[in-house]
């Protein structure tokens, strides 16, 4: 394992803590205090799990999956579960290939979610990472209503060292979206990522804009690879998950950015929005710097999760 990888799993593993404490204490203590696999013994889990923030439909579905393996295996040592209910979040969490297609094609990305939870953050971050891989990128500040987005986009390009895009607060984000599909196609940018507006109280202004800087990208940019990421805060738990299905409704996503995972106990969200929605978490946020928002990858975290020792 790289260096870099090696590093982010133990930011990762430190990262968790709240969450490890959260869940794995509370698991760790119902494998040892049992002396039988019986009904309490898995509504215990049920509960810690749910307690954690897996969601009541995931954990419904790791416990059935510990249940029909326990029968088969013939395991009567509640001990020996642990393993067993690892592979059982982490299969909850395979959606197969995780794609990051979009790093390898001329693509657009549009990067939506509420204030608050690291949006613009992220697009300075991700900007900044694909800069390192030798891409050109361009940034469009396309989040024009909220006071100090386009300053702080700003901020981020010249910290990626890449161009941004902007007009002045206030303006049409579809004006803005026009203006950098020229700048891109003129400048032959690899990646355009686009920092959008995320009003969800507005539901419905939400969708027009989307659906007008969708029209224009369709029609100015029609070859570029497409990819819309929402950004969660992985601190609000179900509220995030709740936040992810409105977002659903009004935008085809293809990815989830889950940020704060060190500042919460509620890192179970992970395993529900993968489980419960089929959208991949492409990237996690485990600090401020720019390289604390790394690629995603489940074994990594049910591993860090349970401090599953790592092989290289």
């Amino acid at each position: 394992m790289s260096e870099k990888k090696k590093g982010f799993f133990s930011r990762l593993v430190e990262g968790l803590t709240k969450t490890r404490d959260n869940i794995v204490s509370g698991i760790d203590s119902i494998f040892n205090g049992f002396s039988a696999i019986d009904d309490d013994f898995y509504e215990e889990i049920e509960e810690t799990l749910i307690m954690g923030d897996l969601g009541i439909q995931t954990t419904m579905a790791i416990v059935e999956d510990l249940r029909k393996k326990v029968k088969e295996q013939h395991i009567k040592e509640p001990a020996q579960c642990k393993e067993i209910l690892i592979e059982s979040i982490k299969e909850q969490m395979n959606l197969g290939e995780n794609a990051y297609e979009f790093e390898n094609r001329t693509s657009v990305v549009l990067v939506i979610g509420v204030n608050g939870v690291g949006k613009t953050t992220s697009v300075g971050k991700l900007a900044g990472q694909l800069k390192d891989q030798g891409k050109k990128v361009i940034l469009a500040a396309a989040d024009t209503f909220r006071a100090a987005a386009i300053e702080q986009l700003t901020e981020w390009s010249n910290r990626a060292g890449v161009e941004i895009i902007a007009q002045q607060e206030g303006s049409d984000p579809a004006a803005v979206i026009y203006d950098a599909v020229a700048a891109a196609k003129s400048r032959h940018a690899d990646v355009l990522i686009c920092d959008t507006a995320g009003r969800l109280h507005n539901k419905k202004n939400l969708m027009e804009e989307l659906k007008k800087i969708n029209r224009i990208i369709d029609k100015e940019y029609p070859d570029a690879y497409r990819e819309t990421l929402v950004v969660l805060d992985g601190t609000t738990g179900q509220n995030a998950m709740a936040q992810a299905r409105q977002f659903m409704e009004v935008a085809d996503i293809t990815g989830i950015v889950l940020t704060k995972l060190d500042g919460t106990a509620k890192g179970g969200i992970a395993v529900a929005i993968q489980s419960e929605l089929g959208i991949p978490v492409k990237y996690v946020g485990i600090g401020e710097k720019i390289d604390d928002l790394q690629k995603f990858d489940a074994n990594d975290f049910v591993n860090a999760l349970f401090q599953v020792k790592k092989e290289d």
